[in-house]
C-alpha cells in the first residue's frame, strides 16, 4: 500500500460465484488434494509480499489444497482502473489486495464476495480500527491484512544539542521540546508543511471528528464541526514551529530530503521515509530516531491515519472456497506474523506485534494502531481527495489567518459538489 493511492474507486461486477469443488460444507474437500488440478490467481501489489512470506504461503497453500498458486504482482500506477476492469469481467483474479479505503466502493457495486463466514471463523481478534474498512453496509467484504501509519522521525543529535534526554510522552511535552530546540539550537524544530493532509486526518480522528455527515440521503461537508476546528488548531500549533510553506504538502519538496540536510529536529512521516533521507545523505543514518506521535495524555497515542491493505475475493470468481482456503493460510498467525517481521508492517492482531521487535520505526508506529482510523469509508470520498483537495485548501486558509469556521465555509460548496458526484 502506498499513501497516494488510498482512495475509493467504483467497480462494476455481478455476483456469479460458484463453489470450486463440491457444495458448501463439504469440508473434506479442503484437505490435501481437495482442489487438485486447479489454479488460484492472486493479485498483490508491488512491495507487499516479501520473498520469505511468499515462498512459505505458496508451499503451505499447495500442500493443503493440492491446487497451484499463481501470484501476480501489480504496479500501483493505474491499479484502480485495472481492478475496476478486472472485477467487471467474467474471469477476474480470484483474490485481490486492495487499499483499505478502496474496499467500500468495490463492495458497493458488487465487485467483492461477502466474507461473513470467514470473519466468524478466523477474525475474532481483528482490531476494530483495522476491520472497519473491510465492512460495508454492515457486511464483511474483505479481510484486514496490514496497516502502516505515521511516526515522528527525529534527529537525535539536534535533540541532544538542545539538552533533551528523552522523547515526549504527551502532546504538551512534544510542544515543549520543540520550543526548547527553537531556543537552544539553530535548527528548525519540526518540518511540517501546511498541507500534510494525512497527519491532519489523524488529528481529527484523535478529536473524535467526522469530516462528513449525512444530510438526508446525501453526504456533505462536516468541516465546520468544532471538533474538526480543534484538530486544526492543534495542527496550527505544530506548524508554528516550522518554516515550511503553508500552501504545500509533504511531497513538495519531499520532507525526508529536507530532513536529510541535518538542520531539522523532526518530521512526521512514514517509517520508510528514513530510507529517502539516508539516500540523500548517508551520514544522517546514525542520527535518526523514531517515536510514537504522542497524544493528549500519556499512554494514549495521537490519532493516526491507518493506511493499509485488505485481502478480498472477487465476487465473480468461480473458486470461492479455494480462495477462502488461501485467506485462511495467508492470514493465520504464522504467516501474518512473518509478514510483520519481514515487511515491517503492523499485523491484523495486536498479539502479533511482538514480531516487530528490532524494527524501530514499526515499533514506534504499532501503539497508535489501536486508536487510529481512516478517511471516511464511503465511496463518495474519492472525489474529495482529487487535486486540488478542498481539505488542503481549508488547512492553508486557517494557517494564513482565517478562523476554522471561516475556512470551512469557504470550501463547503466545493466539498459538497465533490461528495455529490455521480459514480
Amino acid at each position: 500500500m502506498k499513501r497516494g493511492l488510498i482512495a475509493a474507486t467504483g467497480v462494476a461486477a455481478m455476483l456469479v460465484s460458484v463453489a470450486a469443488c463440491g457444495s458448501d460444507g463439504d469440508d473434506d474437500k479442503a484437505g490435501a488434494d481437495g482442489f487438485k488440478g486447479q489454479t488460484l490467481t492472486v493479485w498483490a501489489m508491488d512491495g507487499s509480499t516479501p520473498d520469505g512470506w511468499t515462498k512459505d504461503v505458496k508451499a503451505a497453500f499447495e500442500k493443503k489444497t493440492g491446487a497451484k498458486l499463481k501470484l501476480e504482482i501489480q504496479q500501483w500506477n493505474g491499479i484502480q482502473q485495472k481492478v475496476t476492469t478486472a472485477l467487471s469481467e467474467s474471469d477476474p483474479p480470484d483474490v485481490l489486495e486492495i487499499g483499505n479505503t478502496q474496499t467500500p466502493a468495490y463492495a458497493q457495486t458488487g465487485g467483492l464476495a461477502e466474507l461473513g463466514d470467514l470473519k466468524e471463523s478466523i477474525g475474532a481478534d481483528w482490531p476494530k480500527t483495522m476491520n472497519e474498512s473491510a465492512v460495508y453496509d454492515g457486511k464483511q467484504y474483505a479481510a484486514p491484512w496490514f496497516v502502516v501509519n505515521r511516526v515522528v522521525l527525529y534527529n537525535k543529535k539536534i535533540w541532544a544539542d538542545a539538552g533533551l534526554k528523552d522523547t515526549p510522552k504527551t502532546r504538551t511535552e512534544f510542544f515543549q521540546d520543540l520550543d526548547t530546540i527553537k531556543k537552544k539550537t539553530d535548527a528548525e524544530p519540526i518540518y511540517l508543511p501546511g498541507q500534510n493532509w494525512y497527519f491532519f486526518d489523524g488529528l481529527t480522528i484523535g478529536t473524535g471528528a467526522d469530516l462528513v455527515k449525512k444530510d438526508g440521503d446525501k453526504w456533505v461537508s462536516n468541516l465546520a464541526d468544532p471538533k474538526v476546528g480543534k484538530a486544526m488548531v492543534i495542527y496550527k500549533q505544530y506548524q508554528s514551529f516550522s518554516k515550511a510553506p503553508k500552501d504545500k504538502d509533504e511531497a513538495t519538496p519531499q520532507q525526508a530530503e529536507v530532513f536529510a540536510k541535518g538542520k531539522t529536529g523532526a518530521f512526521i512521516g512514514m517509517g520508510w521515509e528514513a530510507a529517502l533521507a539516508i539516500k540523500a545523505n548517508p551520514k544522517i543514518e546514525k542520527d535518526i530516531g523514531y517515536f510514537t506521535v504522542p497524544g493528549e495524555t500519556a499512554g494514549k497515542p495521537e490519532g493516526v491515519f491507518l493506511g493499509g491493505s485488505n485481502l478480498a475475493i472477487a465476487a465473480g470468481s468461480e473458486k470461492q472456497e479455494l480462495a477462502k482456503e488461501f485467506l485462511k493460510i495467508a492470514l493465520n498467525d504464522t504467516h501474518e506474523g512473518q509478514l510483520a517481521k519481514e515487511g515491517g508492517v503492523i499485523p491484523n492482531k495486536e498479539s502479533l506485534q511482538a514480531q516487530l521487535k528490532g524494527n524501530a520505526a514499526a515499533q514506534a508506529a504499532a501503539p497508535a494502531a489501536a486508536t487510529g482510523g481512516t478517511t471516511p469509508l464511503i465511496p463518495e470520498w474519492a472525489a474529495v481527495e482529487n487535486a486540488p483537495n478542498p481539505v488542503k485548501t481549508y488547512m492553508t486558509a486557517v494557517l494564513t489567518g482565517k478562523s476554522p469556521a471561516e475556512a470551512a465555509k469557504s470550501v463547503e460548496d466545493e466539498m459538497n459538489k465533490r461528495l455529490s458526484q455521480e459514480r
